[in-house]
């Protein structure tokens, strides 16, 4: 039977979707196989984002029909039948699970004073303690700009709806686990924390505070509320989250001079002066990033007009809408925030939430969840992030003009993974950050060509290569290239750790190392490996993206090297020499290289356990190991996999990735006297993630 958890409200909008992702990641960073269920969900046709955005960001392997209970409409048909569907429907789901969230419903269909005591119902029936989440926010609020802001609620009227609440539960015979006070005043934190651990002495409390961001609708939102249509900017900046609102029916003037950050400006679509004013003032230095312009009313823009905004060349979006004034700021005011899988900063935001005020260990413990033998590719992407932020370090970012770094960055700062600098122009690297809205506030950007640093380097550079003849004035033009810049920061100090290789060759990102950093002592070769996360260990392969094709000599130190990488890991390294040969069985040239190698790891590291030559099927099955070398202690058991040449490692790391479904992180670049790591051009946000974590914790290994 699964661990489950039901997390339910006793009204609308408390965020509840927040506090259901915080508790799916801290089961799956346990090991467990996590399900989600929805024991309510819209009708048929309708899209249930609540459900669909747990799935689509927590790798939940199940389809999202299985997931679901009932709809609202079953529900007001027949309650008794729609429970016996919602138990059948969740019983069969859990089997496939060790751990299931379940959601309760949103106060959006069912009679309110009946909801919470049918959500009731339904957890005593699945035998799910209820995890209340309270709405730290009013029921009225007044206008923002057109947006709508809720006042924070006193604490004793969140006392008072968990003294409504509690009877509510008992009367189903639900169980209480405990409450979460959801969008609490930052200041009211401590208070509310006390004054629900009096009122449910025996529960786990906490709460989480209000965080604007993810009360904020996107772009995109406010479009499909006012029946809009893009027409003009880049359309990915439609992802952004509208913080404001503004009606622009006044003068240039006073239109301009009230603009604010993240905002959408509302514009009669006969009033081109405005139009032109916004949109120049958005492109200034000196007034704030808006999120984007609506033209309502329905008026054509002047043809002459629209070829200035053209030429502008602005990335801002504009949407063009058919209402009136008052339908067009009615639409905007309704709109509500959607915790949407494709918004990361919604999901960062809400993660760095749940993660920096609930007691996870407290949590986990009432649920009495246990860390499971195993190492899934979630948990070991998970104790990346933890080992990373245990001890913060410093990273450099060379890529600053990718879109991906600055997401990336954005994620690793609000979950305090790392520090950061990121290389570029200040201007336009924050300029894009805001476009894309993602906050990279907390980085420092810095200009290699007019950084206060560019002198010393260039002497040190100069030091560094005067046996090549290099001059001071040569090292000034190297080192505005952002790779060696990048690298200097590492090799002074300035830096711990560099990322590259998002839009640089491997070579552009090493060559730098190679020159400055230097290897270590007693390494020969900087080497490179993957960690290999299969679904339930993690592996290392060595070595797949640097050296062609290495002599016995550089494949022993390649080997010792890669148990060095898997030791920081908590990989315990038992090091397999690959050949197409197992023992003694075969011969020839790159046999002998390999069993050489093998010899040679031996010598120098006389209590590593290594074995070779090996096939690779008798490295890692073990029946096939009790047949072909029967008393090895690395056959059938082998965690760290050294293959004879790059085109042989290449390819089975890509094979294994693809057949095996293995998440391959990497290359991890090892030999390098402080740790620069490579990316892949092709790299996702997640494996720019990965990887800085990686480079943090050699870091922290080198301190």
């Amino acid at each position: 039977m699964a661990t489950s958890i039901y997390i339910t409200s006793a009204e609308d909008n408390s965020g509840k979707s927040t506090v259901a992702l915080g508790v799916m990641d801290r089961l799956q960073s346990q090991g467990k196989k996590v399900g989600v269920f929805r024991p309510i969900t819209v009708p048929a046709g309708g899209t249930d984002y609540i459900l669909q955005s747990l799935i689509d960001h927590d790798s939940v392997d199940l389809d999202i029909a299985d997931c679901i209970g009932v709809s609202y409409d079953d529900v007001h048909a027949d309650q008794d039948a729609a429970l016996a569907t919602i138990v059948e429907r969740f019983h069969t789901m859990e089997h496939s699970c060790d751990a299931v969230v379940i959601v309760g419903s949103d106060f959006s269909d069912v009679a309110s004073p009946t909801e919470l005591s049918f959500n009731a119902r339904i957890a005593a029936n699945l035998g799910a303690p209820v995890l209340l989440v309270l709405r730290g926010r009013g029921s009225t609020g007044r206008s923002r700009g057109g947006l709508v802001e809720q006042p924070a609620r006193p604490v004793k009227d969140l006392v008072n709806l968990v003294d409504m609440a509690l009877p509510e539960l008992e009367k189903e015979h639900a169980t209480l686990f405990g409450v979460v006070a959801n969008r609490v005043e930052q200041s009211d934190l401590a208070e509310v924390t006390t004054a629900l651990a009096e009122a449910i002495p025996d529960g786990f409390v906490g709460a989480i505070p209000e965080n604007e961001f993810l009360i904020a609708p996107t772009l995109e939102r406010v479009m499909e509320s006012i029946d809009g249509r893009f027409i003009h900017g880049d359309p990915a900046l439609m992802k952004r989250e509208v913080l404001h609102a503004k009606v622009a029916a006044m003068n240039v003037e006073n239109v301009i001079s009230r603009l604010r950050e993240g905002e959408v400006v509302l514009i009669p679509s006969d009033r081109s002066e405005v139009l032109l004013a916004v949109l120049s003032a958005h492109e200034s230095d000196t007034f704030p990033s808006l999120a984007g312009i609506v033209l309502y009313g329905g008026y054509p823009t002047p043809e002459t007009v629209w070829r200035l905004v053209i030429g502008m060349n602005s990335s801002l979006p504009i949407i063009e809408a058919p209402s009136t004034t008052y339908e067009t700021v009615m639409g905007v005011m309704e709109t509500r925030s959607r915790f949407a899988a494709d918004s990361q900063r919604k999901y960062d935001t809400a993660l760095s939430l749940f993660e920096a005020n609930i007691d996870s260990a407290a949590l986990l413990q009432r649920l009495n969840v246990a860390r499971a033998d195993v190492v899934t590719p979630l948990m070991f992407e998970y104790d990346l992030i933890e080992r990373a932020r245990a001890h913060l370090k410093h990273i450099v970012l060379p890529e600053g003009d990718d879109d991906r770094i600055l997401r990336a960055a954005a994620t690793l700062l609000a979950r305090k993974v790392v520090t950061l600098t990121i290389l570029g122009d200040e201007h336009d690297v924050r300029a894009r950050a805001k476009e894309l809205g993602v906050d990279i506030s907390a980085a420092a950007v810095v200009n290699p060509k007019s950084s206060e640093y560019a002198e010393r380097f260039a002497e040190e550079y100069a030091r560094l290569r005067a046996h090549k003849g290099v001059s001071v004035e040569q090292a000034r033009e190297v080192i505005t290239d952002v790779s060696y810049f990048g690298t200097m920061m590492v090799h002074l100090g300035l830096a711990d750790g560099m990322v590259s290789g998002a839009t640089h060759t491997t070579a552009h990102t090493i060559k730098p190392s190679f020159e400055i950093i230097k290897t270590k002592p007693g390494t020969s070769v900087v080497s490179s490996v993957f960690l290999m996360a299969l679904a339930d260990r993690v592996l290392v392969y060595g070595d797949c993206a640097v050296i062609p094709d290495p002599t016995a000599d550089q494949l022993a130190d390649i080997a010792i090297s890669s148990a060095v990488t898997a030791r920081q890991f908590d990989i315990d390294p038992r090091v397999a020499m690959l050949s197409y040969s197992t023992g003694t069985s075969g011969s020839g040239d790159d046999v002998e290289k390999v069993r050489a190698a093998t010899e040679l790891v031996r010598q120098r590291q006389p209590d590593l356990l290594v074995e070779g030559p090996i096939q690779y099927d008798a490295a890692a099955e073990p029946s096939v190991a009790a047949t072909k070398m029967p008393n090895s202690p690395v056959a059938g058991r082998a965690t760290v996999f050294i293959f004879p040449d790059l085109n042989t490692g290449n390819n089975t790391y890509k094979a294994v990735q693809r057949s095996a479904g293995a998440v391959a992180i990497g290359p991890v670049l090892q030999g390098l006297n402080k740790p620069v790591n490579d990316l892949s051009r092709g790299a996702l946000v997640s494996d720019i993630i990965n990887t800085v974590a990686i480079t943090a914790i050699q870091a922290q290994d080198n301190s």
